[in-house]
């Protein structure tokens, strides 16, 4: 039997533009009906509290109960009226991102405006970022068609539309989302500018050429005011000019400059002041040569895994798995660019090269001159820029450098590996651990309840408060693991007979405040359960977990014994 048969059978009933039609609109059906499918996580409720502009009037929990209820309003928008009230609002907002917030106003101003138009519910929330992701999606189709063509186009905007990481993204209030948005806007516009200068003139008419101007200078000045990093992707621009029109430096380099000097009244009113406030001490200084080098191979491997095939994944997958997907990526960006630069495709190749490998090299090469470990953070996200460009040289190879027999074929097993990795990521993972809490507390929502708990972090004090029913009568005793059986016995002993129930949360990350050996952590852990059985008697014990062991808990629920 011949194998090219069932090939060439699926080439006549499917065919690659409608494939990737199909592919784009499911991208957009799973952002839509994923809007509201999970709870936030740790930095989107922090999101929510800086875009209320009301970050200043959060209170750290103290070595006395507060009442779970009290944090509430700080997570909508104040109760105002009239012009002036709003302006103090946003002018708050700003003055709260210098008080150690790593990140420009652009994202939190945008959210805030969001707010106010559709309110703080988690569908509401990440509607914004994901008409930005759509906007990306399209965006890509451009970018693609201008280097590729029409196909070309939609089979990029395909691959962006149902990479899992990008998926994770346009569902996730912070900032990435519309950085991708910023960059294959910025990279399009620059393409057509070039184009426009080393083709026939007569294709761009002056209203073309003054909205690719507009769109890139404004994508440029947009990008650094999102996102600091978004300064690697203006040097990868810078260099794509170089390559294809060197001639024309000065006029790109004019273009790039305007956008830049649009952000240059924040850098000087704020960013400055952010960079002095910035906690860099986070990224501990690597002194060993050969410890260096492994684990700056290790941050650029788990990089490349995130981005182009795991998405958010890598939070709970092992490293090594982690490792050997990264290398396999590795392996795919050698082969296919040796194979493209074996078929002509020269320009192109080093074109998606820049625009995919570039800021990924340059972050790394300002580690290894710091000793610093940042290439990874956050599981990759912060270099999601390489997104587009790596997606570009996917497509570029399969497109130039894969028989037509067999293009439809692999270009439709590749969607439907990122849609079977991205469609269980919200499947299969558990993002309910605050609802689970609510639960367990409503179940008590007759009797005063005392939420023990071994940390002060605000990702997990806004989230109980955002996600615990208000008419509950909850006190909160938010404690560093250290302190928390001291703090707690002087609460039971000071206002006895008041709870009726205490609920033990015992996070598995308290955040900045862990205890440095597993002896330290059992002993406090003996301390507090000494402590509370005593007046209660545990009636429920579970442990709880999430994406990431910031999410991850163990519950006790004690109710008070009848002998006392």
């Amino acid at each position: 039997m011949n194998p090219g048969l069932p090939v060439a059978k699926l080439n006549k009933l499917v065919s690659l533009h409608t494939l990737a039609l199909g592919a784009i609109a499911i991208a957009v059906f799973l952002r839509l009906v994923n809007l509201g499918s999970r709870e936030f996580w740790y930095d989107e409720v922090l999101s929510l509290l800086l875009a209320t502009g009301q970050k200043n009037a959060y209170q750290t929990p103290g070595d006395v109960p507060i009442a779970l209820a009290q944090y509430l309003p700080i997570l909508t928008i104040p109760n105002e009226s009239g012009f002036g009230a709003v302006i103090s609002t946003v002018k708050n907002l700003l003055l709260s991102l210098l008080g150690g917030e790593p990140h420009p106003p652009l994202f939190y101003l945008s959210q805030h405006l969001w707010l106010r138009l559709f309110g703080n519910s988690e569908a509401a929330m990440r509607s914004l970022n994901t008409l930005f992701s759509i906007g990306a999606i399209a965006s890509a189709y451009s970018l693609g068609k201008v280097v590729i063509g029409h196909r070309g186009g939609l089979l990029l905007a395909a691959f962006l539309g149902l990479n899992p990481f990008y998926l994770f993204h346009s569902l996730n209030v912070r900032m990435y989302a519309p950085l991708v948005l910023w960059t294959t806007i910025s990279a399009t516009a620059l393409l057509h500018l070039i184009e426009k200068n080393t083709t026939s003139k007569a294709k761009y008419t002056r209203r073309q050429k003054l909205q690719w101007n507009i769109l890139f200078i404004s994508a440029i000045a947009a990008g650094l005011l999102t996102f600091y990093l978004y300064l690697y992707w203006v040097v990868a621009l810078a260099v794509v000019v170089l390559y294809l029109d060197r001639k024309h430096w000065w006029q790109h380099g004019l273009r790039l400059g305007a956008g830049i000097s649009l952000t240059i009244p924040w850098i000087l009113w704020g960013g400055i002041k952010q960079i002095r406030s910035a906690d860099l001490k986070r990224f501990g200084v690597i002194k060993d040569a050969g410890s260096a080098i492994l684990i700056h191979l290790q941050d650029t491997v788990k990089t490349l895994a995130a981005n182009f095939i795991l998405g958010d994944w890598v939070t709970s997958l092992p490293t090594i798995s982690i490792v050997v997907v990264g290398c396999l990526a590795i392996a795919f960006f050698m082969t296919s660019s040796l194979k493209l630069w074996q078929q002509g495709e020269r320009s192109n190749l080093t074109v998606a090269l820049i625009l995919g490998i570039l800021p990924l090299l340059l972050a790394l090469i300002l580690d290894i001159v710091t000793q610093k470990s940042t290439l990874n953070f956050g599981g990759g996200r912060t270099m999601i820029i390489i997104l587009p460009g790596c997606l570009l040289l996917l497509t570029l190879w399969l497109e130039k450098a894969i028989s037509t027999q067999w293009r439809t074929l692999i270009a439709g097993s590749l969607l439907l590996l990122y849609l079977i990795i991205g469609f269980s990521d919200y499947s299969l993972r558990q993002r309910s651990v605050f609802h689970s809490i609510a639960q367990l507390v409503t179940k008590q929502a007759q009797q005063p309840t005392l939420i023990a708990m071994n940390s002060k972090a605000w990702g997990h004090v806004l989230r109980l408060a955002y996600y615990t029913p208000p008419k509950v009568p909850v006190m909160l005793l938010a404690e560093h693991p250290a302190n928390l059986a001291t703090s707690l016995e002087k609460v039971l002993q000071n206002e006895p007979q008041k709870y009726s129930t205490v609920l033990w949360l015992e996070s598995e990350n308290p955040v900045w405040s862990k205890l440095k050996t597993p002896a330290e952590i059992e002993r406090e852990h003996n301390k507090i359960q000494q402590i509370i059985s005593k007046e209660f008697q545990i009636k429920y014990n579970q442990n709880i977990t999430g994406t990431m062991n910031l999410d991850n808990f163990t519950v006790k629920v004690y109710n008070r014994s009848a002998k006392s």
